[in-house]
């Protein structure tokens, strides 16, 4: 059983998370606002659980423009014809590889798997891990930092029937991909490369000092 302490510093990092998705999806000043009002107030609760200073946890929790410690995203790459399945978000009208955050509870592959279905309507199964990329470095302009992991799916059939989220999905080959979104736009001419044998499989992205 939890303590009390315990039991508020889980409510602190819900509340984290919360605010963490508001700030990276917020459209106006005024939304920035009621977040930045929900990240303090965690870090408030965290304070009172730790025994630590609520300004120096603010501090810890927006890092560099992070609101929140790094969370696991999954994209799924399935290949027809030597080409890439895309999907259109809604959001922004750009491409990108289908996926998103994982839920609790389940294993990444469970996550890569259910996000294509929610997508694009395809039942998959997992052949293989293609890498871990670090959406700081790979440029995905995102409020969250996110750890990207992509696998290697296997469609039961080729034929995407777009979700809630998305205008429209495709098939693209290496040299007419469409416009995609940030972070997209790297990581996926990178898996043509990886799937040619010409970049390491699974990446990682070394250490700065390595």
């Amino acid at each position: 059983m939890m303590t009390r302490d315990q039991e508020l510093s889980e409510l602190a990092k819900e509340l984290r998370t919360i605010a963490a998705y508001g700030l990276n999806f917020a459209h106006n000043e005024f939304d920035e606002e009621r977040f930045q009002a929900v990240l303090s107030i965690s870090a408030r609760m965290e304070a009172l659980a730790l025994g630590e200073d609520a300004q120096e946890l603010m501090e810890r929790f927006d890092v560099n423009g992070f609101a929140l410690s790094a969370m696991p995203s999954v994209e799924a790459v399935v290949l027809n014809e030597n080409k890439i399945l895309l999907v259109r978000r809604k959001d922004d009208g750009l491409w990108c590889l289908p996926g998103g955050i994982t839920d609790p509870g389940e294993t990444l592959a469970e996550s890569v798997i259910r996000e294509l279905q929610e997508e694009t309507g395809l039942v998959g199964r997992v052949r293989q891990l293609l890498g871990i990329y670090d959406s700081r470095l790979w440029h995905s302009e995102k409020r969250i930092h996110f750890y990207h992991f992509l696998f290697l799916v296997e469609a039961a059939d080729f034929t995407p029937r777009p979700g809630d989220d998305a205008f429209d999905a495709g098939y693209f080959a290496e040299d007419n991909l469409p416009p995609m979104s940030p972070g997209h736009h790297l990581r996926a001419p990178f898996v043509f490369r990886q799937l040619r044998g010409e970049e390491p499989l699974p990446y990682f992205d070394k250490p700065s000092d390595d």
